[in-house]
């Protein structure tokens, strides 16, 4: 199968705090619907809560720039690479920097292959798939974080994806405003993507007391292709 997407809606704000720790991929900007690549990092942990999240947002795209010169290369053990360049970033920096011992950021990672969505979290962070309004996927907190140990990121693939699938990533300073039943509620509405990016939005601007981040990916179509020649395609 090949996955498109429609255009992509990102917001990221301080909420009741001073400044945002938090780093996202791609920028609100410049994203389109040809982004494959979507990352939330909140950092925290000493005083470079925002410097933790920037290496570690800065580090993935920069493995999957390097490395990924075709899409078929994708695979759980490519993430893996990817989270062990991120560790080798921060030790980089801590090691010039040690004032900043013991920062870290949670993770939250999608990437659209062709054929399938891969995904992988640490920490906090949460990432839903909806359909029709119903949850049909969501991660579980794993109390890991990105730092200059190692780290314990979960990576799951997922193949049961449909058009009109929508799916949200966030940090939990959008998860203690919104809660599953709030966002079940939201996305079983006839809103448009970007009416429930933006009612999302402002109930975080209103009640949110951390930084808050999210993303919401809406699934354009599937276009399904031969079954042998997937298996060539994705067995070289």
């Amino acid at each position: 199968m090949n996955i498109t997407i429609k255009k992509p809606y990102l917001i990221s704000e301080a909420g009741k705090r001073i400044k945002n720790e938090n780093s996202i991929y791609p920028d609100n900007e410049y994203v389109s619907a040809n982004n494959r690549l979507f990352l939330i990092c909140d950092g925290g942990g000493s005083s470079k809560g925002k410097t933790a999240s920037s290496i570690a947002s800065d580090a993935i795209r920069t493995y999957f720039n390097t490395f990924l010169d075709d899409e078929k290369k994708i695979d759980p053990q490519f993430i893996e690479k990817a989270l062990q360049y991120t560790e080798i970033q921060f030790d980089e920096y801590i090691q010039k920097n040690p004032s900043a011992k013991g920062m870290s950021t949670t993770l939250s990672l999608l990437y659209f292959a062709p054929h399938g969505v891969y995904l992988t979290y640490a920490g906090n962070s949460r990432i839903y798939q909806f359909r029709n309004g119903e949850i049909i996927f969501m991660t579980k907190d794993n109390f890991s974080k990105i730092s200059h140990l190692q780290v314990e990121a979960d990576i799951i693939t997922i193949f049961d994806v449909l058009p009109d699938d929508e799916f949200f990533m966030c940090n939990n300073g959008v998860t203690e405003v919104w809660s599953d039943d709030d966002l079940c509620k939201l996305f079983s509405s006839n809103l448009s993507s970007e009416a429930k990016m933006s009612a999302i939005t402002e109930l975080c601007r209103s009640n949110a007391k951390d930084n808050y981040s999210a993303c919401l990916i809406p699934v354009q179509d599937i276009k399904k292709i031969n079954f042998l020649k997937q298996m060539l395609l994705y067995s070289i």
